[in-house]
């Protein structure tokens, strides 16, 4: 396994206990499965995939109903998707 699919992988982690988190608003949730769905569509180029993703969650973070530990947990998720250039 390549460290950008490591990055991934954690990524996806993340954003599983974000989605499973019933203190976390349900848009929030939806964002976090919705990004999951998004990484994991292989018909798209990874960086692509990434970049939608990290919108997405960027979008999450600006909510001002997302708890604390949520937002720095979708900051940790989209820190691991800032994929190098050449990643593929």
């Amino acid at each position: 396994m390549s460290e950008v699919d490591k990055q991934v992988a954690e990524a996806m982690e993340i954003l599983k206990h974000i989605a499973e988190d019933s203190s976390v608003p349900r848009n929030i949730r939806k964002a976090a499965t919705k990004s999951i769905e998004i990484l994991q569509d292989e018909s798209m180029d990874l960086n692509v995939r990434a970049i939608n993703a990290i919108d997405l969650l960027d979008e999450s973070t600006a909510d001002p109903n997302c708890p604390y530990h949520a937002r720095t947990m979708l900051w940790q998720a989209i820190t691991r998707l800032e994929l190098p250039p050449q990643a593929s």
